[in-house]
């Protein structure tokens, strides 16, 4: 009895807009698989483990809340400022280590690429889920210095809102990932121009400070990062903090979308001659 063989063909893909989203689809298990392997190779044979995704965080607001908060005094909207630092950190932590290794990730996945064909942009995606698994356990930790700092903390309704805050988070750190890790296949240098970028970015975004604190004239250019009004967003829904102008959500949301979209355009033009120049 004869067996029938099913045969694939795989084609260039024509024009700047042709996405190929449902391949991502069709490949969701791949992904699945790859945002595991993420999450496992970064903390194997590590002494915290997954420890490390609190530890971060928490390290970081202690030296923040002395330096910024003690030394400085920087205003912080009424609340206890380690409250106020940690529920921004929260957000720019997964941000900034979802783009830090996602930047890297063709690179990483060299041997793959040029052996078995899959659609190259799961490899930075993968990551956009791995650390949602890290600001989850560092959530556990903020709910705790809620309770600590001030006890009468209205846990309110709109508490049930902050993953819509995710949503211009994650499409954000996708499509700065798409740009980045693809211009690094050209130009090597640029994954380790990554870390520095991500460091004045963090001072670019009201992470340790209040929007207040920049004159009124000027808040205009924040609407221009999208990251302002995810922690904008975060702080509002988590600790009922007045949000200072909902255009900072809504500016912040198209910037986000548009980056993801111009990341996904340049990085289906840069994924035809992939295999060549890794």
């Amino acid at each position: 009895m004869s067996r029938s063989v099913r045969e694939y063909v795989r084609r260039p893909r024509t024009g700047w807009f042709d996405l190929a989203l449902g391949e991502l689809w069709e490949y969701r298990d791949l992904l699945g698989a790859l945002a595991w392997r993420n999450l496992t190779v970064r903390y194997k044979q590590s002494l915290l483990g997954i420890g490390w995704a609190v530890l971060k965080p928490v390290m970081q607001m202690i030296v923040f809340s002395v330096v910024f908060g003690r030394l400085a005094d920087l205003p912080s909207d009424g609340m206890p400022y380690p409250v106020f630092l940690y529920a921004g950190l929260l957000p720019w932590t997964y941000f900034s280590t979802t783009i830090t290794s996602a930047s890297g990730s063709l690179l990483g996945g060299g041997n793959m690429i040029n052996k078995v064909y899959f659609p190259r942009m799961i490899l930075p995606f993968s990551y956009l889920f791995t650390g949602l698994l890290d600001l989850a356990l560092a959530m556990v930790v903020l709910f705790g210095m809620m309770v600590w700092y001030r006890a009468d903390m209205a846990f309110g309704p709109q508490m049930l809102l902050f993953p819509i805050f995710l949503v211009p988070a994650v499409a954000c750190a996708g499509g700065l990932s798409l740009w980045l890790c693809a211009l690094a296949v050209r130009y090597r240098d640029v994954h380790h121009l990554v870390p520095y970028l991500l460091q004045l970015g963090m001072f670019a975004t009201p992470v340790v400070y209040a929007v207040q604190l920049l004159p009124e004239r000027f808040r205009w250019l924040l609407q221009l990062n999208p990251m302002t009004g995810v922690i904008e967003g975060f702080r509002w829904a988590l600790l009922g903090k007045p949000v200072e102008g909902w255009g900072l959500l809504v500016g912040g949301f198209g910037v986000a979308l548009l980056l993801l979209f111009s990341g996904m355009v340049y990085f289906r033009r840069v994924e035809r001659t992939l295999a060549d120049v890794i």
